[in-house]
């Protein structure tokens, strides 16, 4: 897939793509789920229907993330479900050929509507546009479906709204996922995103405080973005196409008064060298919320009691 990195790049992508025919969407796609699939396997028909390509438009960061750290209130980040890099690998995943990273910024905040179609939209070939059913561009959320519509049908566009995707009674929608996520239901992200919930990371250096305990930990690394767990779980560990059961702790390490945010994973019944590789944590349950303990041994005695538990959950 080819990734365009901001507009001040789409001179480039049109001189190495010239006279590719386009069907587009936008959005934020965080977790590609149900309603996200959707949406692009209905692109897929169109696309082979007219030998057009696919292309995804998406900003970095969500628009949220960036008023929470523009107003220093960071508390208020809303979690995400998976960072851009994995957006990408899913997008590549589900057949798309191009995909468009806007910077969200000051300068795309305040970029009215009608800026934004003539400075984006218009300068690539595309043939048909499709959005979601509650789509805002622009500045104060003015842009819609009907200017769009309206931009499409003087500039031979096909404007195309998709209705809502709804699964048990409910929308899909990133939203709904992140609760599941951060309420612990597993099984119902599980559905709405059509595929387990995983983070994948590269195992990097920490204090190997785990190993004085002698319970071994991999330490990820975390991207800036908040992540939509907290707490102790049992999981899932995938390395090299292997599967082993584990426990993982996803907070700050109050006992050790830790400050940044850790993805700890002990896995059980195994003893390889993990630094610097990348492995896939799938959580499956949690078992406590992350705690201040009065000290060490306390902590220890605590782990082999989740260790313990989740050992138990495995069978």
């Amino acid at each position: 897939m080819y990734l365009i990195r901001g507009k001040q790049n789409i001179d480039l992508f049109l001189k190495r793509h010239t006279e590719v025919d386009l069907i587009a969407t936008i959005g934020n796609f965080d977790g590609l789920h149900l309603g996200h699939q959707h949406i692009i396997n209905n692109m897929e028909k169109d696309a082979t229907d007219h030998n057009w390509k696919k292309l995804v438009i998406f900003t970095e960061p969500h628009a949220k993330e960036f008023f929470a750290e523009s107003l220093g209130t960071e508390e208020e980040k809303p979690p995400r479900i998976f960072p851009w890099s994995e957006k990408v690998s899913k997008l590549t995943e589900l057949g798309v050929e191009f995909a468009f990273f806007l910077n969200f910024n000051n300068q795309l905040r305040n970029m009215k509507p009608e800026d934004f179609i003539n400075e984006v939209l218009s300068r690539l070939n595309i043939k048909k546009m499709v959005i979601g059913d509650d789509f805002r561009f622009g500045a104060n959320r003015k842009g819609d479906f009907n200017f769009l519509k309206d931009w499409g049908d003087r500039n031979d566009v096909i404007v195309e709204k998709t209705p809502t995707f709804t699964l048990k009674g409910g929308r899909v929608s990133s939203t709904r996922i992140r609760r599941c996520l951060t309420d612990g239901n597993f099984e119902e992200a599980k559905e709405l995103l059509g595929r387990p919930y995983v983070f994948n990371g590269k195992v990097v250096y920490g204090q190997q405080l785990g190993r004085t305990l002698g319970v071994p930990t991999a330490n990820l690394w975390l991207p800036k973005n908040k992540l939509p767990v907290s707490g102790v779980y049992i999981v899932n560990v995938e390395f090299e196409k292997k599967l082993y059961g584990g426990i993982a702790n996803m907070g700050t390490r109050p006992t050790v008064d830790g400050q940044n945010p850790v993805l700890e994973v002990h896995i059980f019944n195994f003893s390889d060298n993990l630094y610097g590789k990348k492995i896939q944590v799938e959580f499956l349950k949690k078992i406590r919320d992350e705690k201040k303990f009065e000290g060490l041994d306390e902590l220890k005695e605590q782990i082999f009691k989740d260790i313990a538990f989740a050992k138990e959950y495995f069978g």
